[in-house]
């Protein structure tokens, strides 16, 4: 009788052991799921070439001591907060260039004028193979090694062209015939898009700035738009050369293209200067024009363009800024070719 009950006492342990082992097992098992459901991977993906942070390095600081949970929240919050800092201090766009020193102690006029004008006329490269045109001295460099004989060749050569009138065009005919597509922005046109002579004509010039939407509205089209906002709205992604005459607004137009970056898209650069007063919205006293002036063209070579022509305009007074300094000409051509650029 007693060996009997000790063997019922004992069956009642194995079962209720059993019974507690498969309660427990079914409480951990994942939740079935409903007959035909996608099953997705379990596994976590990690960026090629990141290592995956193991479990224990995420919940720690840089001393390795466990963090709580609050704190663990704050520290991804703040790394969050620092790279949304850094990305947008990369993309802040500059608003200003960087001016460069005083030529001398005394910030003169004559000192100023002097470092300036002994810049514009020393050539910084030798172009082997210049085409110029005689009239105007507007020139382009057809060296091989910078690409616009290669392009030209092969017809993917592209030339804005900003000016006033039909006369000076000469440059902009030898490149239609040579395999460039041209395109010519003159404001004073009647009609907003045409072709004439290999070349497109477009009633539009070139800005520092776009013009205000109330006025494009009132008026249904705008006449000057800055150079970005052209090659967007024409789906142009690079030029090969870029020729401005302005009228002395060269000055701001050429500081909204290095602000802007938009010289990265260009070649070549044909700019004529006009030297007889400080030009559009530029500020200041002789001295201070002139160092302005000479920080521009400073941060142009900045961007790897290298000065390859200049000429002075022998028909235009010898006036710098309402005056007769070094005997300089009003008006000078000079031709850039970024060295960097590769279509």
């Amino acid at each position: 009788m007693g060996l009997l009950l000790r063997l019922i006492f004992l069956l009642t342990i194995v079962c209720v052991s059993v019974h507690v082992y498969l309660e427990t097992a079914w409480l951990s098992a994942p939740a079935p799921r409903p007959s035909g459901a996608t099953t997705w991977p379990t596994h976590t993906w990690t960026r090629p070439g990141v290592a995956k942070r193991a479990p224990a390095e995420a919940g720690r600081s840089k001393d390795g001591i466990a963090l709580k949970p609050h704190d663990r929240r704050m520290m991804m919050m703040m790394r969050r907060d620092d790279g949304s800092r850094l990305e947008r201090k990369r993309k802040a766009p500059r608003w200003r260039i960087a001016l460069q020193p005083w030529a001398s102690h005394s910030h003169s006029l004559e000192d100023e004028a002097k470092r300036f004008l002994h810049y514009i006329t020393t050539p910084q490269l030798s172009c082997e193979s210049l085409h110029v045109d005689p009239d105007r001295g507007w020139a382009v460099c057809l060296d091989p090694k910078y690409s616009l004989t290669h392009r030209m060749k092969h017809k993917h050569c592209r030339v804005y062209s900003f000016g006033l009138g039909p006369d000076d065009r000469i440059l902009e005919r030898f490149l239609a015939k040579s395999g460039c597509e041209v395109h010519c922005f003159d404001p004073s046109l009647r009609q907003s898009h045409l072709q004439y002579a290999e070349m497109w004509l477009h009633r539009l010039s070139i800005d520092w700035r776009d013009p205000n939407p109330a006025v494009v509205a009132q008026h249904q089209y705008a006449n000057t738009k800055k150079l970005a906002t052209i090659l967007n709205n024409f789906g142009h992604r690079e030029v090969d050369v870029l020729k401005a005459d302005m009228e002395s607004a060269e000055w701001k137009v050429l500081e909204n293209l290095i602000l802007e970056g938009v010289l990265d898209s260009v070649s070549q650069v044909l700019l004529e200067l006009h030297l007889h007063w400080a030009g559009f919205e530029v500020a200041g006293d002789d001295p201070s024009v002139i160092r302005y002036w000479f920080s521009l063209l400073k941060e142009l070579e900045n961007t790897n363009f290298r000065l390859f022509h200049v000429r002075s305009d022998p028909a235009k007074p010898h006036v710098f800024l309402h005056k007769n300094v070094l005997n300089a000409s009003s008006a000078y051509t000079l031709a850039w070719v970024n060295t960097q650029w590769t279509p």
